[in-house]
Order: C-alpha cells, then structure tokens, then sequence
C-alpha cells in the first residue's frame, strides 16, 4: 500500500516565532529537525508556489510576482487563477504519469490543471454588487459536498478586516474531508493565517504571537489526522515576514517627475498605463518598473538609485542574475530596504484617490495593497458601518463598502527581499532528508523532494 505525501504550507513560519508557542510544531522539528528554506526573488505567494511546483526560477516559469504588466493587453493583472499561465512541468505531472492522484487545496493558480482534486477560493459578483463567498473546485460536485459538510467558505476571513483563523480552520477541514473519502497520493495544503496577521501586527507583536498559536493548533490537529491515516507530512514555508515601518510610493515619485499618467474619472484618479512613459506595479517589498523606451529607463534608474528605502534596482542583467528575466517582468525590478515597503498609491491627495483604494478590490488596484487588513481607524463605528451596508443588500439596495484606510503607517510586516536576518527565514521539515544535506534549501529543490518522498513511500 501507498504511503501518501501531504504539503502543508505553513506561510510565515520561522524560527523567531516558535519559542514556546507552538509545541506542535516544536515537536515536530525536534523528530526531523527543520532546515531554511531559501525563497526565489521575488518572495511572494505566487512566485515561490510556483518555483516549489515546477523546480524552475521566475525566468523559466514566468510568474514574476503575485501581479504584473500584461503588455499586450495594457493591464495590470492579479491574482489570475488558471495554472496555464504558469510555464513549466509541475510536481502533479509526474505523479499521474506513475499512476497516482493529487490533490490542492489553496495553493494558487488552481485552475485548468491536471491536479485530480482542486478547491480554491472563487466568489461570485453578482448584478446588484454583492461579492458572495464560494469555492471553485475539481471535481465540480465536490463544491456542493464540501461547503454542505463544513458550511460556506469563509471568504472575508481568509482575506480583509475580518481574516482569522476561520479561513484556515476551514482549509484544514476540508483537507481532512477530502483525504478521507479520497487518499490522494500527494495533497498540497495552504494555511494562510500567520501571514496576514504578521502584516498587520509585524512579528514580534503579542497579538502576532497568539496567530502562531493558533496555526500551531490547527498543524496539531492535522499531523495526528494525516499519521493517525499513515501519511507523512512535510511542511514548507514560502517566506518570512519582517518588520517595517515606511513605505515607499514608486508611483508617485514617477508622478512628480512627469513620467506618469493618470486620468480624473467621476470615482477619483486612475493611473493610465497606455499613456505613462514609466509606472510601477508593487508587491510587498518589490516593484516591477515599466517604461516607454531606453531613455526614460536610463533616467528611472538614475531616480530610484538615489531614492531613500530601495536597496537594489535591477536592469535586465541585474535580472539575469537572480533569475529573475522575464518577458512579464518589469524594464527595472526595484528592492526595498529592509523595514521598508512598496505602496502602488500615484495620488498626492487623498482626496483625489479612487473608489477602489478604500475597498477591499483586489483586481482592480495595479499593486498589492496589505491596508485591505485594517479597518479605517478614521471611521468613528466601522462595525456598524458593514452592518448597514450588509442589511442595504440584504433589501436589494446597491451598496459602496469604503472602509479600507489610506495610511500606510498602519502596516507592520511585509516580505519580498530574500536576505532577510536568520530568524525570520522560512523553513522546510521533511521526514526524509532528501536533496541536498545542506541546512539550506532552495526553494526550486521542493519539488524533487516531494516526488523523492513519494517514491520512497510506494
């Protein structure tokens, strides 16, 4: 009989943060140890997945960021779903060629893949404004049965104001539900709770502390599930979180330098790509710079060489190098310093900033934005604000939901650079040590170490 292989992605997890507060997972690490994990450039959600999965860097594999400048297009994409835009062959391929199943609970690009078994987080927009939780899932019964058996996704507390443990309580169960029913051979699973609290209160706040915690209980329940069922575990990290205290606004810079356009729309400024020689697409503590021609690229990094709180700013070479050329990534990659982060924000006033800034959109702001965590401390009742909002749809009565703050000084934590300090690296525990016996392991070796586990359980 097959023993199965289960990936739980623990994102944030790092040595500063144990201590005393996880003994599940201490335990763990004193039966295997735990080695650093050593992220790709960018060290964000979707490029480090991606590089675990396909055991290639952001230049062969082409996802260069959670977002990024589709040039054809003229838009700014994030979080796009479909596996197709990932390039490259993936951990799944190899284990359906020897027969077997897997399944992927959260990790991301999800769709239009040859996984087995997907669930991942797909709300619906309806007509009169509503944002609806729900799952996409392959199969598409297994929708109906898992948010029948565990109730609907919580969506708004996997991502928002209101995120918690909730969301990756609910992963965990529905992992435990699948596996049940259907033993897959390999099973991915993402426990995203550690790192949205760790942007919000940095990780060396109490309240970061009762998060660990929390996922600590969660990795217990599913540890002594998945051995009690004789599957191994192995539990990866794609990054570590860091403390900042400034952020740094590329647009804007850009802006006052002539080089950036926006068009005055009835819902405040929207940055116009088509039109600006130069603007930024920001993701935590990276920025993917594009520009209209060689000599604008030449004067931009003349501006962010001498631009306080950027580290490195790298031209198609510097690139080359950290394996980060793509045909998707900026003309210029910029690098924060450490404390410091990347806002997409382009307006100098706030007055003069869009609808979507203050809301919780995702799709429609040309950067990552970890404000979406916070409620507006400016708004005397928040709470009762979502109320009445909440009770408007509920009559059929089109409703704005503006609550997000502007104020970066709110952000506590954030990742992206790879030469963070020791403690707050990621960290990788495997039952077997296979791959290299160094104490570091680059995160383009997990894929091999996945399928070198599941060999060696068949």
């Amino acid at each position: 009989m097959t023993t199965p292989t289960v990936v739980l992605n623990l994102v944030a997890l790092s040595h500063s943060l144990l201590q005393s507060r996880a003994p599940n997972l201490q335990k763990y690490i004193g039966r295997y140890g735990a080695r650093e994990l050593v992220p790709v450039l960018p060290a964000v959600t979707s490029t480090v997945q991606s590089s675990m999965l396909t055991g290639l860097p952001p230049s062969k594999h082409g996802i260069v960021g959670n977002g990024w400048y589709e040039r054809s297009l003229d838009e700014v994409r994030f979080w796009k779903q479909s596996n197709a835009i990932v390039e490259g062959k993936k951990v799944w391929d190899d284990i359906s060629v020897g027969g077997g199943t897997t399944a992927n609970l959260f990790w991301w690009f999800n769709m239009n893949t040859r996984a087995d078994m997907t669930v991942t987080p797909r709300p619906m927009y309806v007509e009169d404004g509503r944002k609806i939780p729900d799952i996409h899932t392959k199969p598409a019964e297994l929708r109906e049965e898992l948010q029948g058996q565990l109730g609907q996704f919580p969506l708004f507390s996997f991502w928002g104001p209101a995120s918690s443990i909730r969301s990756s309580q609910w992963i965990a169960d529905a992992a435990k539900t699948i596996f049940a029913a259907k033993r897959p051979d390999l099973m991915l699973v993402y426990l995203p709770h550690l790192d949205y609290a760790l942007q919000q209160f940095g990780p060396d706040d109490p309240r970061a502390h009762h998060a660990v915690s929390e996922i600590d209980q969660v990795f217990g329940d599913l540890l002594t599930f998945f051995e009690d069922a004789k599957a191994q575990v192995i539990c990866v990290n794609e990054y570590g979180i860091e403390p900042v205290h400034t952020a740094v606004a590329p647009n804007q810079i850009l802006r006052h330098e002539g080089l950036l356009s926006i068009r005055d729309e009835l819902s405040g400024e929207r940055l116009d790509t088509s039109l600006s020689q130069a603007f930024a697409v920001v993701d935590h503590q990276v920025a993917h710079v594009y520009t209209t021609n060689d000599r604008v690229l030449d004067r931009c990094k003349t501006i962010f060489t001498n631009t306080p709180g950027i580290a490195e700013v790298l031209d198609r070479t510097g690139q080359e190098k950290v394996g980060l050329n793509h045909a998707r990534s900026g003309d210029l990659v910029l690098i924060s310093d450490p404390g410091f982060w990347f806002t997409y924000d382009y307006w100098i006033n706030n007055s003069d900033a869009p609808g979507f800034a203050r809301q919780v959109d995702i799709h429609s702001k040309p950067g990552y934005d970890p404000r979406e965590l916070f409620l507006d401390p400016a708004i005397r009742f928040p709470k009762l604000k979502v109320g009445m909002h909440l009770l408007k749809q509920r009559l059929g009565l089109r409703s704005t939901l503006r609550v997000i703050p502007l104020d970066t000084s709110l952000v506590k934590g954030s990742h992206g650079r790879i030469d963070q300090e020791e403690g707050r690296r990621p960290l990788i525990i495997t039952p077997h040590q296979t791959g290299s016996d160094s104490k570091r392991v680059p995160c383009t070796d997990v894929r091999q170490i996945i399928l070198d586990h599941c060999a060696a359980s068949s």
